[in-house]
């Protein structure tokens, strides 16, 4: 019985450790305005965990940030996408101030990420695309130091772009091992949602191990 008591113990210790890991990665790697992201990824046929992965390496959720080129907001849009955007999307009364605002950001956002993914019909090319301009993008589809067959990149230019496109991919990967599509349906937190996890957990090694 002690043996067993102590087992449980070292158990639990591991435990904490495997899941604060989680929480971390929880915590790191968010699903802020979830509904907005799903709302608008599904609007614009686009993969919510992207949308996400993308908002992460822009601007790392902070809906008030502005670039050293003056692009704002979740998604960093630049002013001339955003004129652009709100004159295809028909947003009345358009003001570049109103990017701060989470709804018209994540808006703009999508319907410009589908609008280059339907351009060059290849995810990372997309991202670069969203990243360096599409027109950058095109001139490297047509150079063959940078392109075999003018539809996807094997190499990048720009060092920057070449490590965005790495970080968001690295990120998408992070968020659908994190996560299922079911935490844009639930109303329970994260938090909540760790915690029920964790409690169940130990209910069944403990009923296993002890009894």
């Amino acid at each position: 019985m002690i043996k067993m008591k102590k087992m449980f113990k070292i158990f639990i210790i591991i435990l904490v450790l495997v899941f604060g890991l989680k929480t971390l990665l929880f915590i790191t790697f968010p699903v802020q305005h979830k509904e907005i992201v799903y709302k608008y990824s599904t609007e614009f046929n686009l993969d919510p965990f992207l949308v996400l992965s993308i908002i992460k390496v822009e601007s790392n959720f902070n809906e008030n940030a502005i670039s050293s080129k003056n692009a704002r907001g979740l998604m960093q849009i630049g002013e001339t996408t955003a004129k652009w955007a709100a004159e295809e999307l028909k947003i009345e009364d358009f003001r570049i101030e109103d990017l701060f605002d989470p709804e018209i950001n994540i808006l703009i956002g999508t319907w410009y990420m589908n609008n280059l993914l339907n351009q060059f019909g290849n995810t990372e090319v997309a991202l670069a695309a969203y990243n360096a301009g599409s027109g950058n993008v095109t001139n490297w589809l047509n150079n063959n130091d940078y392109s075999f067959d003018s539809t996807t990149l094997y190499r990048i230019p720009f060092d920057e772009t070449e490590n965005y496109v790495r970080k968001v991919s690295e990120n998408y990967r992070i968020y659908e091992r994190l996560y299922d599509e079911e935490i844009f349906k639930s109303n329970i937190s994260l938090s909540e949602k760790l915690s029920d996890r964790i409690h169940s957990f130990i209910l069944a090694k403990r009923k296993g191990n002890i009894n």
